[in-house]
């Protein structure tokens, strides 16, 4: 495994000063990775202070028109409830709505938490997509509640939240979508609509590294959540590799990484989202959801040496510094995790900074801008 080190790890003076310091790279990593990769964005729908859900709606929407016009190759959504700080709780309605928006990008869920739904229902919300946007639409699965359990009951109640049920839901989602003659399709009785010759990209998501058997398993492709757990990455999508079974849908294994990045030639700007990055993780591992974390209320709190410890593991999970350095931390993750995609989930005080952050991660790698047509001429008929 590469050793990434914070300047700060190095018998730090007083955790105040370190915290400041965004996570940097030493010079004697080296640096062999000249493989091309993809970019792609992962959008959490975040809410500021301040503000409220619809202004985070209508930035998702800006943030996408972007990510197509700048080349990111997918735009995947994520499914929260009962929070105040995200706005996502729906991601298929977000996604018909940006893929109206866009038109090139791929537009998906990262992800559907399977159990939280009716198996029928999601394979009809996404053959309903697709059938809008042949070939542009991705089905991320997790299984996950998106919130806490009492919230899943409610959304499921027939929701066990037994292992054996997840895997169940997924050949039957599998039926659904190909149309085959399952028990979970009651035979061939039930057919999810409407009918169609295309079938979204099936992809698991996993952060524990448990799933990336399942995907292999079923031939789907892979996305490790390193923004959730930065430990056992590599090990899962080497697992994945080593197991895939092709499928219909997938002949060879794929897999992506997910990280939190920000991207700033403005060395106040980096220490702003650094600070308020470490302070929002923070405050996520003690059941603090509900707190919109700003960069006063984070420069404000005094960390223990033990809480200091918990903040520097958590960097591993993100990566905040200027072009150069964030090309170079991702081009070392890819090394690492054998991918060639990596999905950038970015927060920020500012809706400005977010977007100017992925202009820049856009120019770092050469991402081949696209020419975008007016809305209304390209959804005309």
């Amino acid at each position: 495994m590469l050793e990434i080190y914070e300047l700060s790890d190095v018998q730090p003076k007083n955790a105040i000063h370190a915290r400041s310091q965004p996570f940097l790279l030493q010079d004697v990593i080296p640096y062999t990775m000249q493989k091309k990769f993809t970019l792609s964005v992962l959008d959490q729908t975040p809410i500021r202070s301040g503000s409220g859900a619809p202004a985070a709606l209508q930035e998702t929407i800006q943030l996408a028109r972007l990510a197509d016009k700048l080349g990111y190759h997918r735009y995947w959504l994520s499914e929260h409830h009962n929070t105040v700080t995200l706005a996502g709780a729906s991601p298929e309605i977000l996604i018909a709505r940006l893929a109206a928006e866009t038109k090139h990008i791929r537009l998906g869920s990262g992800g559907i938490m399977l159990p939280n739904h009716s198996t029928l229902k999601v394979a009809e919300n996404f053959r309903l997509l697709e059938a809008l946007y042949p070939g542009r639409i991705d089905l991320g699965l997790g299984r996950a509640p998106g919130g806490d359990r009492i919230t899943a009951q409610l959304l499921n109640p027939s929701n066990t939240f037994d292992p054996q049920d997840y895997i169940r839901q997924i050949k039957d989602l599998d039926a659904f979508l190909s149309e085959s003659s399952t028990p979970g399709t009651m035979g061939g009785k039930v057919r999810a609509i409407p009918h169609i010759d295309t079938r979204p990209e099936l992809w698991m998501l996993t952060s524990s590294g448990e799933s990336a058997y399942l995907a292999a398993h079923f031939g789907m492709a892979l996305s490790y959540a390193q923004f959730i757990n930065p430990i056992g990455g590599a090990a899962a999508i080497r697992a994945y590799k080593e197991k895939f079974r092709p499928s219909e849908q997938l002949s060879s294994p794929r897999a992506n990484l997910g990280i939190f990045a920000f991207c700033s030639d403005d060395p106040q700007k980096l220490e702003e989202v650094q600070a308020v990055m470490d302070y929002r993780l923070y405050n996520f591992e003690r059941g603090r959801f509900d707190e919109i974390p700003t960069y006063e209320l984070a420069k404000s709190h005094h960390y223990t040496p033990e809480e200091w410890q918990r903040v520097l593991f958590n960097r591993q999970r993100m990566a905040v510094g200027t072009p150069e350095l964030i090309k170079r931390r991702l081009q070392l993750l890819a090394e690492e995790f054998e991918v060639d995609e990596i999905v950038i989930s970015t927060f920020t005080g500012h809706a400005a900074d977010r977007f100017r952050s992925y202009e820049l991660l856009a120019a770092a790698f050469g991402l081949k801008s696209r020419v975008q047509e007016p809305v209304h001429q390209r959804n005309s008929l």
